[in-house]
């Protein structure tokens, strides 16, 4: 079942309290995130990345993932 972006929203939310998060996309499988959080900063884009597929608590894992793609955009404030 496709994911709405307030439901990608609230996962991110609750690994990243104090981020601004902006989650967008309509079809529920093709979605777009940034993420900017203090706790980025001095991790390089891969591992800021990483955190946030584990935010996702495996929703984007193998073919029958509900999130099929999720353009990503992460860094730490300025």
């Amino acid at each position: 079942m496709p994911m709405q972006a307030h439901e990608i929203e609230a996962l991110l939310r609750e690994s990243f309290p104090n981020a601004e998060i902006q989650v967008g996309g309509t079809d529920g499988v093709h979605m777009s995130a940034m993420v900017v959080d203090e706790s980025f900063r001095g991790l390089n884009r891969v591992q800021q990345q990483r955190a946030v597929y584990a935010a996702l608590k495996g929703r984007m894992d193998g073919p029958s993932g509900e999130l099929h793609a999720l353009a990503l955009t992460t860094k730490a404030p300025e």
